[in-house]
């Protein structure tokens, strides 16, 4: 069925979700925020960065044939990467996806105007056009998931900071001296409360027996395993006290939380509001709204879009606001 309204045509832009499992694709209308056509296929990045940027051309070019046949006037693509992104669009990290160096950015921009992002700002710019941030001038978006990483929107814009690395909240270590045994440790978040970390901690207490994914703990935990609530319990205590440095430090009027395991509510989620609040020094703050993404997993998908039209929307007044 065509997309065409009273032959004027319909204005979109191609969303890539680039993750270490897989790529999640679309096209995303605006100013609806509807996903068309949506595909999703394995990353396998093992087989090396060029063989994923071949999928990821080539996914693009097949959704802008699609939607031109439908009529929809495409905008551009954008390309969310789980993986750091400086601010003219270059992948500078190499952890899961080998982008680093690639020119990613100059390929997509062969099929239609595009524009790379890191993967969670991409989701905050979503969530701020689209989703639970939408008329709220100054947020942050945490996501939860393979990874932790964060971004502070403000007045419908992403802070970047200087290098594009104003994400990374949950990745480096954080050194201490035990007061008790004089033992230097340094955890690190994401190794304690991401979900491959709650899974590998669980798969330990359990004499090495594997737990594929973080959702098996959940069913040990909602089946009465005490070994998964404990673990379930101090991974979300633990996301609270990082998320409650964010707010000590940058003063934002909300959080939302996205990604996999931040949607997943239960114990998890109980705990890491809990700790959150424990841990916000101003009193005035301690109340601000916590929330899910309302974008759920489409986040990074529609969010990707989303940085397209936010700067084809950029020449309006608010386009965080300016939706309707």
């Amino acid at each position: 069925m065509s997309n065409k309204q009273n032959n004027k045509p319909q204005l979109g832009a191609i969303g890539l979700d680039i993750g270490g499992t897989k790529i999640a694709a679309g096209v995303v209308l605006w100013p609806a925020g509807e996903v068309l056509q949506r595909t999703i296929i394995p990353t396998n990045p093992t087989r090396g960065g060029e063989a994923v940027l071949k999928d990821t051309l080539d996914l693009a070019g097949q959704l802008l044939d699609w939607a031109r046949l439908e009529g929809i006037e495409v905008a551009g693509i954008g390309a969310g990467v789980a993986e750091l992104v400086d601010c003219e669009g270059n992948v500078t990290s190499s952890c899961t996806i080998d982008w680093r160096n690639r020119p990613v950015q100059q390929r997509l921009s062969e099929i239609a105007p595009a524009q790379v992002e890191s993967d969670v700002r991409a989701a905050a710019v979503g969530e701020a056009i689209f989703g639970a941030g939408r008329g709220h001038p100054l947020f942050v978006y945490v996501t939860v998931g393979t990874g932790i990483s964060y971004c502070l929107m403000q007045n419908g814009q992403p802070l970047k900071g200087a290098k594009g690395n104003a994400i990374t909240v949950a990745s480096s270590p954080l050194s201490t001296v035990c007061t008790h045994c004089g033992a230097k440790l340094h955890p690190v978040l994401e190794e304690f409360a991401s979900g491959p970390a709650i899974a590998t901690r669980f798969a330990q207490s359990h004499d090495g027996e594997p737990a594929e994914t973080c959702e098996e703990v959940f069913r040990a935990a909602s089946n009465g395993d005490k070994v998964a609530t404990e673990i379930l319990t101090s991974a979300g205590e633990a996301l609270g006290v990082s998320v409650a440095f964010l707010v000590n430090v940058l003063d934002p009027e909300m959080i939302v939380v996205g990604g996999g395991l931040g949607m997943a509510g239960g114990l998890y989620w109980d705990a890491f509001q809990r700790s959150c609040r424990a841990h916000i020094f101003a009193d005035s703050s301690r109340g601000l709204p916590i929330v899910s993404a309302k974008l759920g997993t489409d986040a990074g998908l529609v969010g990707a879009a989303a940085v397209v039209f936010a700067q084809q929307q950029s020449g309006t007044a608010n386009y965080a606001y300016e939706t309707n």
